[in-house]
Parts: C-alpha cells; structure tokens; sequence
C-alpha cells in the first residue's frame, strides 16, 4: 500500500503547479509533505523491495496484509 512516492506522474504536477502558480496545489503538496514524517517522498524502489520481500520465501506466512510503504504518512 504505497503512499507518497515520487513517480514521473508527481514531479510532473509539482513542476507545473509551481510555473503555473496554481496555489491550491502547492498548498495541498506542502500540507502533505508537512505530514509525512520522514519529511520526504518515497522513491518507487522503496516499494519495489517490499514487493521482493512478499514475492520471497522470507513471506511464506504472511496472507492478505496491507503493508504501508508511506514513510510513517498514516499513523501520522
């Protein structure tokens, strides 16, 4: 269950909201941002290495669990 990973998708919009000035974005990123607790977004091998870990035998006894990759974003 990713969180806030920063995807060509995200910096695309943080680009454009900061040349278009579109302050409601920049507001929105900001208060987000101001909530995760590790004070940055996560990169997408962050969850690629949890996925590796699941697709391992290092999971074996582990059955229909979410596991936040949010960089501590939902018990924030």
């Amino acid at each position: 269950m990713p969180g806030g990973i920063k995807t060509p998708g995200t910096e695309r919009l943080r680009r454009e909201a900061i040349l278009k000035l579109k302050l409601d974005v920049i507001k929105t990123g900001m208060n987000f941002l101001s909530r995760l607790p590790l004070g940055r977004m996560g990169d997408p091998d962050e969850v690629a290495r949890m996925m590796l870990v699941l697709a391992t035998d290092l999971s074996t006894y582990v059955h229909g669990a979410l596991i936040p990759v949010d960089g501590g974003f939902l018990p924030a």
